[in-house]
């Protein structure tokens, strides 16, 4: 099979052949293999992991993304931002957890705006419904 792991601004990896590979979705943990049928589903944060021709394993830390299989032969995954290393633990350790880490001060972020343009929209509604209630609106 070929593998090919995709940022926007980089091809992380290009691989042929791959024997199998191991990546997480939503439902856990899966694996592919060759002949696997037309397959795409969205990756959660993890590690995919796959065994090349001559039996040793890769790992690509990702930050989420899609995976397709094309004709049982054809792997890509696609995904914001992605580390390759041999050395699982400290993709596990270092890379997923800021990953991790990132998505949390984002969420916050996000929170943070929602509140303040709450709030500009509670202060615009107040101020239209003193108008409204003095007989200036119309």
């Amino acid at each position: 099979m070929r593998l090919r792991i995709l940022t926007p601004l980089s091809i992380v990896t290009d691989t042929e052949p791959v024997l199998s590979l191991r990546a997480e979705d939503a439902s856990g943990g899966f694996g592919i293999m060759s002949g696997h049928t037309n397959f795409l589903t969205s990756l959660t944060i993890g590690v995919v992991s796959w065994t090349d021709g001559a039996s040793r394993q890769h790992h690509c830390a990702v930050r989420g993304g899609v995976l397709s299989v094309s004709a049982g032969r054809d792997i890509a995954i696609t995904t914001r931002e992605a580390v390759a290393g041999d050395d699982l633990a400290t993709l596990d350790a270092t890379v997923i957890a800021g990953y991790r880490a990132e998505i949390e001060t984002e969420r916050a972020e996000r929170t943070d705006d929602i509140r303040l343009q709450l709030n500009a929209i509670r202060r615009i509604v107040g101020q239209l419904g003193g108008r409204h209630g003095r007989g200036q609106l119309g």
